[in-house]
C-alpha cells in the first residue's frame, strides 16, 4: 500500500478572517483548499459559444421549493458569468449556496445565456444580467478566471449594481483574479483588506493586500481561487444563515476537519503512463453533481489531459443536482465510437440512477475492464460498477451513505486507487481525485503544478 497526495489544506486553527477590524475564527466552519483559476483564455469572438454557430440555449429547471406561508423570504444571491469566467468557482458558489437555502441566480453579462468558462465547460446562465439589473439581492459574488473577470468588469449593469451594493452595505465578495482585475477599477477596494490570486496579488492596493485564503472586511469576502471556493462559499454561507449552517453543510460535502487525514492510498500498483495524450470520458446526467462533473473537467484539462463530457440524455444540456445546466460535448452514443484510456462516473444520485440505465455506457465499461484500461468512479457510482461485475476484489472508496453496500470497501483516505481503477467519496474530495489521476499519467512535477495554479497546497515530494 502506498500513501497518496498527503495533507495539503489548512487546518481548522488556520481560518481566520477580518470583519469590520475585528478578528473572528469561524470554529464552526470546516476547513478545505481547492479548485482552479484559467489557463486557457478564450476570445468572445471566436467562442463556440457564439449565436453564429448553433442555436441559442435557455436554462432548465428543477423543481422550486415550496415555502410555507409565514416562512422568511429567501437570501437572494447574484452569481454573474461570462466568457473565461473560472467554472469550478462558479459551480461550488451556486452549490454551496443552494444547499444552504439561497435563491441563487447565475447571470450572463453577454448576449447569449450559454458561456464558455476558462477550461472549456459549457454552462448555462438561468437569465441574462439585464433582467436583475432593478432587482435586490442579499449578495453579489464574483468568480474569477480570465477573460472572465473582465468581462465581468466590463459590464456596465453589473457595475451599477455591484457599487449599489457596496454603498448600500449589503454583502459582496469576489474571489481569484476578481478582486484585482473586477472591483478595483471600479473602485470598490478602497480601504478594504484584500486577498486574491497570487497571480494577481500586484494588482491590488498594496498596504491592504493580505496573503490568506479569505479576507472578510466589513461587507466585503475575497478569496484566492478555485482551491480556496469552499472555504470562500462557507464564509458566504455563515455571514448570510449562521455559523451553525455552514458548519452542516461542511460537513454534508464531507470536508476535512483534520489536517493529517490521509488524502489518498494506493494498492497493487501499476502504470498508467501511455504514449498518447490520454483520453478521459465523463458521462453526465440530469442530477449529476456538478462539483464533481466541472471539477473534474477543469482539474484534468489543466493537466492537458483530452476530456470528452457526453450526455446519455436525450438532449446535450443536462440539469445538474443543484440546478446547474452544463451542456455536454456530445452524445454517450458519439462519444462510444472512440477508446478511452479513463472513464470517470462522477455522482449524484439521482444521475447515478440516471447513467446505471445506460446500456451503451454499460458496455464500454465492460470493455473497459476486460481490455485492462482504466475507470473511475466518485461518490454514490462505485455502485454501478459493483453492479457490472467491475469491482471484484479491488478495494473502493464511496460516499458515506452508500459504502457499507459495497463489498471490498476502505473506509480512511477520500481517494483509492487499486490497480487500473480510482474511485473517492466525492464533493470536496473530487480535487484529490482529479491531481491523482494527474499523477497517475503525468507524474509528481504535472500534479504539483496543476495544484498551484488552483491555489492548493501540494506535497513537494
Amino acid at each position: 500500500m502506498e500513501s497518496l497526495l498527503s495533507s495539503f489544506q489548512p487546518s481548522l486553527q488556520n481560518f481566520t478572517s477580518v470583519r469590520r477590524n475585528r478578528v473572528i475564527t469561524p470554529k464552526a466552519l470546516i476547513s478545505l483548499t481547492y479548485a482552479p483559476v484559467s489557463t486557457q483564455q478564450k476570445n468572445p469572438s471566436t467562442s463556440s459559444s457564439s449565436s453564429n454557430s448553433k442555436p441559442k440555449l435557455t436554462p432548465k429547471t428543477v423543481k422550486p421549493v415550496t415555502e410555507t406561508p409565514n416562512a422568511e423570504p429567501k437570501k437572494k444571491v447574484l452569481i454573474p458569468i461570462g466568457y473565461g469566467t473560472e467554472e469550478m468557482e462558479v459551480v461550488i458558489m451556486v452549490n454551496v449556496l443552494r444547499r444552504a437555502g439561497a435563491e441563487v441566480i447565475i447571470a450572463s453579462v453577454e448576449s447569449e445565456l450559454e458561456i464558455e468558462a476558462s477550461a472549456g465547460t459549457r454552462l448555462v446562465a438561468d437569465t441574462s444580467i439585464s433582467t436583475c439589473a432593478n432587482q435586490i439581492f442579499d449578495l453579489i459574488a464574483l468568480p474569477g478566471g480570465m477573460p472572465g473577470s473582465a468581462r465581468l468588469r466590463d459590464c456596465e449593469i453589473l457595475r451599477k449594481m455591484t457599487s449599489k451594493q457596496a454603498e448600500e452595505k449589503r454583502f459582496y465578495g469576489a474571489i481569484c483574479a476578481a478582486p484585482a482585475v473586477t472591483l478595483n477599477p471600479w473602485g470598490l477596494l478602497k480601504r478594504k483588506q484584500t486577498t486574491g490570486h497570487p497571480a494577481f496579488m500586484h494588482e491590488l492596493p498594496t498596504f491592504r493586500a493580505v496573503k490568506s485564503n479569505i479576507q472578510i472586511s466589513g461587507e466585503l469576502t475575497t478569496s484566492r481561487g478555485p482551491g480556496t471556493t469552499f472555504e470562500f462559499a462557507l464564509s458566504l454561507v455563515a455571514q448570510l444563515f449562521g455559523e451553525s449552517v455552514a458548519a452542516e453543510i461542511g460537513a454534508a460535502l464531507l470536508m476535512r476537519t483534520d489536517a493529517n487525514q490521509l488524502r489518498g492510498e494506493e494498492f497493487n500498483k501499476v502504470d498508467w503512463s501511455v504514449n498518447h495524450i490520454p483520453r478521459v470520458l465523463i458521462p453526465i446526467a440530469n442530477g449529476s453533481d456538478e462539483i464533481e462533473v466541472v471539477t473534474l473537467i477543469d482539474v484534468l484539462r489543466r493537466a492537458n489531459l483530452e476530456i470528452v463530457v457526453a450526455s446519455v440524455e436525450r438532449s446535450m444540456q443536462i440539469v445538474a443536482s443543484q440546478g446547474t445546466n452544463i451542456v455536454a460535448d456530445k452524445s454517450i452514443s458519439a462519444a462510444s465510437e472512440t477508446i478511452y484510456d479513463l472513464i470517470i462516473l462522477p455522482g449524484g444520485a439521482a444521475g447515478v440512477d440516471r447513467i446505471q440505465k445506460c446500456k451503451v455506457l454499460k458496455k464500454m465499461l465492460k470493455e473497459q475492464e476486460s481490455t485492462g484500461r482504466i475507470y473511475g468512479a466518485i461518490c454514490s457510482s462505485p455502485l454501478v460498477l459493483q453492479k457490472l461485475g467491475l469491482i471484484k476484489e479491488k478495494r473502493v472508496t464511496a460516499h458515506p451513505s452508500i459504502i457499507n453496500q459495497l463489498t471490498s470497501h476502505v473506509n480512511g483516505a477520500g481517494v483509492t486507487i487499486d490497480g487500473t481503477l480510482i474511485t473517492s467519496k466525492g464533493l470536496a474530495t473530487v480535487a484529490d481525485f482529479a491531481l491523482a489521476i494527474v499523477k497517475k499519467f503525468h507524474g509528481h512535477a504535472r500534479a504539483r503544478s496543476v495544484a498551484e495554479g488552483l491555489v492548493i497546497e501540494y506535497p513537494r515530494s
